[in-house]
């Protein structure tokens, strides 16, 4: 789950759209109709998915629940989402009649457009997709063979190209990804939906073996591979990435790159690509002027075999600037190594191709083995943690002995039998669920380890898990017995509960991986407060590691007696601090004594955070809430290092984010130079006093998070030299402002830098939320949410001035097939895919 959580940080608020958060705010989009309001919103012609309600079932209700959910994302396409209690409010003929039971309905134009069994969308991502499927059937073409995608081809020729998208089952997150981004590009692109078939095997794939999978054809201008039996046919480009909305957007804005592109500098003083093809690697081919054109026609073949996998550059020698000594004719960059170029001499165009299709041709010879047959190219590419978990472990059988599966039956047995029940719910199907229970069984497994060697009987934790697919009657928190649910209805999957006899649910809202949550739990079971009598009991609350190698921070309440007005604020307080900081509690005598040594009056909290030594000693407030938002400031690292786990908790402060970006140290000098990088933002901290509230500085060590690099290209468009420091993220705007490059890191110069800003004399370096797109019809933005975090930088002059070199370069490229096709028509011969003519290849 990390690498997600770091991707998220670019695009956080589609991060929170999409699904990347289990948590939202209590609004929902879903709307409950009377009778008038549905014909109202009818007669207007405005689109709206309703359904009928007749009854209560476990099942009805869990699609409620997904109703609603898909009731926010819906709204972005101008879909409203709702229904009518016919218990109510009587709709005719909606209210009547057996099929209304089972069936959801799609309204355009004022009248009834489609209906949808309630078994096709049953979570959020079906009915998305199924509701976009049918809004665009008429722009979505579904073929069956490979004759109708030959005629697709040949009606597309010359004028647009196809996106081609395979999907293993309708109803997926797949099958989402491709109907949201149809619904974005369609007027551009005609998009294509296979299920499988024949089509596939024009393809070369094996249907058994293949995950959801697109394919872009370039029929709007042909390429060179054309021969007798492949003219008539559009070039592909398979997208190496998995299936997903950004995943596709990225490839999609890779082929509009320009096929090839001329250069007079040497590679060294070519910047790396920008956004959005900074993921994408570079390489350089040299010409020399006498053999310019066969130059030119070889990069072309290659540019075309290396599309969707590299950028392709034509360096001409005869240029001054190009300094790459003639002994070398290849040189090329990979995005993870932006400043690092590798030069090669290379005979022909299989080896450069080699160089970046060797690991998937090797994949691609094992993927018929044993339990192997699942495209191995494809997911030993994938980035997402969550796919690849469930993907490398799908051959194996979950042990399931470590936890206690639960049911309507002996969910109140089980649970009062042990002081501490962690709960997951998950549904059986959900690639995400799936993954979350393996982790589940690690926490398991280690917790029933670490108590069997202390045998403490009062420390034992029960783990359980609860499959909502079976037990949607429990999971809907509805009780069978006269014993309450201690839950409220389960609508995100997967959840994790803790449950306590006689006490509320707890829901835990960190991340779901083996160590946060083992480390959650294991925090969660001493008592919040715990109570202090002894001074062996305070020394042993103040020293207590729940975890080897882990240092918590702790909060001690001081008292003078149990029934104090300010212990029930301070013991609420505790409780919802459990799982994530050690509290105590000590009154009477001992309370005395401790606060005379500590030199403070009664009664006080003390704080103790896990990285000073000394505490903070707060006053006791009169409400929970005023004293939890006490503690956690002080708690609060003056300048932190921004972490997979703690950027949430800093971007709910709502502060804007002063961040440096650091790279990693390669010897000790390097070290030193981060350290007085580091000193130097917290003496800003402390000598800008009030000046600096506004602000949370912090910092990222790119050694240690290297997806801070794409973090920081983002924001920039480009990626500057380190260090860096970048403020965003700010309330009053979508800015980004870069602190100027050439100027030392120096306090007092970024107080007089933040000053500019606030007097508005400081030109952004980009934007947060700035549209680069229209949307593909009026009343929907949703390429809006997809470009929330991305930076934007560009002006409307600058705007205009790249409109005027795409537009040349898309004349350039069009310009280089035109001869080519002009010459393969004279005398001269057709280029040939691997020529060996080349002057150096």
């Amino acid at each position: 789950m990390s690498s997600m959580m770091w991707t998220c940080f670019a695009v956080f608020l589609l991060w929170m759209r999409s699904g990347g958060c289990t948590e939202k705010a209590n609004t929902s989009d879903l709307i409950e109709y009377t009778a008038a309001d549905f014909i109202d919103k009818l007669q207007s012609g405005k689109t709206m998915f309703v359904y009928f309600q007749h009854q209560v079932t476990p099942t009805i209700s869990l699609f409620l629940a997904e109703l609603e959910m898909s009731a926010d994302a819906l709204q972005d396409y101008g879909v409203m989402v709702g229904k009518v209690n016919c218990n109510k409010e009587q709709v005719q003929p909606y209210c009547t009649g057996e099929r209304a039971l089972h069936t959801a309905f799609l309204f355009r134009a004022g009248k009834e457009f489609s209906g949808f069994d309630l078994d096709t969308v049953f979570d959020v991502n079906s009915i998305v997709a199924e509701v976009l499927f049918a809004i665009l059937r008429e722009e979505i073409r579904y073929v069956h063979t490979d004759a109708d995608l030959l005629a697709m081809e040949k009606t597309a020729r010359g004028k647009k190209d196809i996106v081609l998208g395979y999907v293993r089952s309708l109803g997926t997150q797949e099958h989402r990804s491709m109907m949201a981004t149809a619904y974005v590009y369609g007027s551009k692109y005609q998009f294509i939906l296979i299920t499988g078939g024949p089509v596939l095997e024009h393809l070369g794939v094996d249907e058994r073996s293949v995950s959801s999978q697109v394919w872009f054809l370039h029929c709007r201008v042909r390429s060179v591979f054309t021969t007798q039996t492949s003219s008539e046919r559009c070039h592909l480009t398979r997208m190496r990435k998995p299936l997903t909305t950004l995943n596709l957007h990225s490839f999609l804005q890779l082929m509009e790159a320009p096929l090839v592109s001329e250069v007079y500098d040497d590679p060294s003083s070519v910047q790396a690509p920008h956004f959005p093809y900074q993921q994408t690697p570079q390489v350089f081919l040299f010409s020399r002027p006498a053999t310019e054109h066969l130059d030119r026609d070889t990069a072309t073949t290659l540019a075309w075999r290396l599309r969707g996998l590299a950028l392709l550059m034509l360096v001409h020698r005869q240029s001054p600037a190009v300094k790459t000594p003639d002994e070398y004719n290849v040189a090329y960059r990979l995005p993870e190594k932006s400043l690092e170029l590798k030069y090669l001499t290379l005979h022909d165009l299989d080896e450069v191709l080699e160089l970046f299709t060797y690991q998937e041709k090797e994949e691609e010879e094992e993927k018929y083995d044993a339990y192997d047959e699942e495209n191995d190219a494809i997911f030993e590419l994938l980035d997402d943690e969550i796919a690849l978990s469930v993907y490398e472990n799908r051959g194996n059988m979950l042990d399931m002995d470590s936890i206690t599966q639960l049911t309507s039956e002996n969910f109140h047995a089980a649970v009062a039998q042990s002081s501490l029940t962690v709960v997951l719910f998950y549904l059986k199907w959900d690639a995400v669920s799936e993954a979350v229970l393996g982790s589940f069984i690690e926490v398991a497994e280690k917790l029933a380890d670490e108590q069997e060697s202390k045998a403490d009987v009062d420390s034992t934790v029960q783990m359980c898990a609860v499959n909502c697919v079976e037990w949607t009657d429990l999971c809907a928190a509805q009780s069978g017995g006269s014993l309450p649910i201690p839950f409220q209805p389960i609508t995100a999957f997967p959840s994790v509960l803790l449950l306590r006899p006689q006490e509320s649910a707890q829901h835990y809202k960190g991340m779901l991986g083996t160590q946060a949550l083992h480390r959650f739990i294991l925090m969660s079971r001493p008592a919040s407060p715990a109570l202090l009598s002894t001074q062996e009991e305070v020394i042993s609350f103040l020293q207590e590691v729940p975890l080897p190698g882990y240092k918590p921070d702790r909060v001690l309440g001081v008292f003078e007696t149990q029934t104090h007005t300010g212990v029930s604020p301070f013991t609420e307080a505790a409780k919802s601090l459990r799982g994530e900081v050690l509290t105590g509690l000590l009154t009477d005598g001992l309370a005395e004594k401790w606060a005379a040594e500590h030199t403070v009056d009664l009664p006080a909290v003390f704080v103790f955070p896990s990285w000073r030594t000394h505490p903070a000693t707060l006053s006791v407030s009169t409400s929970a809430e005023g004293l939890l938002t006490h503690i956690n400031a002080a708690l609060l690292h003056p300048l932190p290092e921004l972490t997979v786990e703690n950027l949430p908790s800093f971007l709910s402060l709502g502060k804007a984010l002063l961040i440096l970006f650091v790279g990693e140290e390669e010897d000790e000098i390097g070290q030193r130079q981060n350290q007085a990088l580091v000193e130097e933002m917290r003496g800003l901290v402390e000598s800008g006093g009030w000046r600096m509230e506004p602000y949370l500085a912090c910092w990222i060590h790119l050694g240690r998070t290297p997806a801070g690099m794409s973090v920081l290209g983002l924001y920039l468009n480009s990626m500057p030299p380190l260090p860096a420091l970048v403020l965003t993220h700010l309330p009053s705007g979508d800015e980004i402002y870069q602190y100027p490059q050439n100027t030392p890191i120096m306090a007092s110069s970024v107080l007089q830098w933040l000053q500019r800003i606030e007097d508005s004399t400081e030109t952004p370096a980009g934007t947060l939320g700035e549209n680069s797109w229209p949307p593909a019809v009026d009343f929907h933005d949703f390429l809006k949410i997809m470009d929330t975090q991305e930076a934007d930088s560009h002006t409307p002059e600058e705007e205009e001035e790249e409109e005027e070199v795409d537009e040349e370069e898309a004349n350039m490229e069009e310009d280089l097939v035109v001869e080519e096709e002009t010459d393969s028509s004279s005398s001269s011969p057709a280029p040939d895919n691997n020529p060996n003519t080349h002057s150096e290849l």
